[in-house]
């Protein structure tokens, strides 16, 4: 996974403005320079503001259908982005942020994500053992692995491959799921 990054300190005096908010000013940010000439095919694949341990991380992560995310790319946006939002000064607390590509294992999260990656193998971890799987006897009733065959509201289908039996069809429902990551196999390697 590529990455550029800098700490910011915003001193931004009023109310914190919620998460989504956040990440919805991001993603506006981020398409202005997407739909500029300085784009070059990269879209917005997701963005994420989060705490870790004490720090507030700010997560950018790009993608290019047509070619790969170089490091030039991440650094290009992450000083746009760096740019509008010291000028806008929207985030009250300390932050780190992240721009960088999705990697090869990306996070499956939303809709567009499970819609385009259909019949491809994908990590899932989940919170409990799922009750599709019942049944069946895991290795680790909290990890599946499989190749993802539908998505419907929030819910995803994934064809696993039991033992010696035939692919077993398991729909994994979403209050299930804690993540959906694409699986890097030995062919991408």
């Amino acid at each position: 996974m590529l990455k550029s990054g800098s700490a910011h300190s915003s001193n931004f005096v009023g109310t914190n403005m919620a998460k989504k908010r956040i990440t919805d000013l991001v993603s506006e940010i981020v398409e202005e320079y997407f739909n500029s000439s300085e784009g070059n095919g990269l879209e917005l694949y997701h963005v994420e503001y989060q705490k870790e341990g004490s720090d507030k991380v700010l997560r950018v992560y790009i993608d290019r259908r047509e070619a790969y995310v170089g490091t030039d790319d991440c650094e290009k946006v992450s000083k746009y982005l760096s740019d509008k939002l010291d000028e806008k000064d929207p985030i009250e607390d300390n932050y780190v942020l992240e721009v960088s590509s999705p990697g090869m294992d990306r996070l499956l999260a939303m809709e567009e994500h499970f819609k385009r990656y259909l019949g491809q193998a994908v990590d899932v971890s989940l919170y409990r053992k799922p009750e599709a799987l019942k049944e069946y006897k895991l290795q680790n009733p909290k990890k599946v692995s499989g190749i993802l065959k539908d998505y419907r509201d929030g819910d995803i289908t994934i064809e696993i491959d039991y033992l010696d039996s035939e692919p077993v069809n398991a729909v994994l429902k979403s209050k299930e799921i804690a993540r959906v990551n694409l699986a890097v196999t030995m062919e991408e390697i």
